[in-house]
């Protein structure tokens, strides 16, 4: 029987090294899949906490932020795209002119993990932001992602609209910089073992398995 696995992938919906660290971990998941039962989580992680709910332009924002002048963020860019060309995520960054607030976006990815549809809403994010060149912080958007990902389309007006699991997201957020993540992805496996970083899929596959004989050895993950 294939072994139980627990992943937290903690990750921000405008992080592009988010978005091809999930399609490699996917690519992983499925080498692996008749030797390791992985059980995904996604858990919050703002890049942009301050950010104002009019967002900012992300040439201006990232420059600044990481003193990065026109020739290295479009350097930079390239390089995003032709990662996640190799794992088959699909980068339109002409499209995407502005970097927005996530919070919204993090309290319904909370609401979806309860209803069991937390990993469709994440992709469905993903896409609209570096694909489609969405704002995930447009109401009408998240409504409408929501019902794309099986959600109840209401209900996700009302959590967004109530501010519902707010201080759930706040307390996650908080728990996981407590212990140390400072930069996303963060992917831990069975609350212990941290791989960092958009990795390729071969360093996500050999760690799965590796931690998935360890965990047969010592008598399971709790062991």
């Amino acid at each position: 029987m294939p072994v139980k696995v627990k992943i937290d992938f903690v990750s921000d919906v405008v992080c592009p090294w988010c978005a091809i660290g999930l399609s490699s971990l996917q690519m992983a998941m499925q080498a692996v899949e008749d030797e390791v039962q992985v059980e995904l989580h996604f858990q919050p992680f703002e890049l942009h906490p301050d950010m104002a709910p009019e967002g900012a332009d992300i040439n201006a924002y990232l420059g600044a932020k990481y003193g990065m002048n026109a020739q290295q963020l479009a350097q930079s860019r390239q390089t995003i795209e032709e990662r996640g060309a190799a794992v088959g995520f699909t980068f339109r960054m002409d499209r995407r002119s502005r970097t927005w607030n996530t919070f919204d976006a993090h309290r319904l990815l909370h609401w979806a993990g309860i209803q069991g549809c937390q990993l469709q809403l994440k992709q469905l994010l993903l896409k609209a932001y570096f694909t489609d060149g969405q704002n995930p912080s447009d109401h009408e958007t998240l409504v409408a992602l929501c019902s794309q990902a099986g959600l109840d389309a209401q209900q996700a007006r009302q959590v967004l609209e109530q501010g519902t699991y707010g201080k759930e997201v706040r307390a996650i957020e908080q728990y996981y910089q407590q212990r140390g993540i400072q930069s996303v992805p963060a992917i831990v496996i069975n609350d212990r073992h941290l791989i960092s970083g958009g990795q390729p899929p071969e360093v996500f596959e050999q760690a799965l398995r590796h931690i998935a004989l360890r965990e047969t050895e010592h008598g399971g993950p709790h062991a």
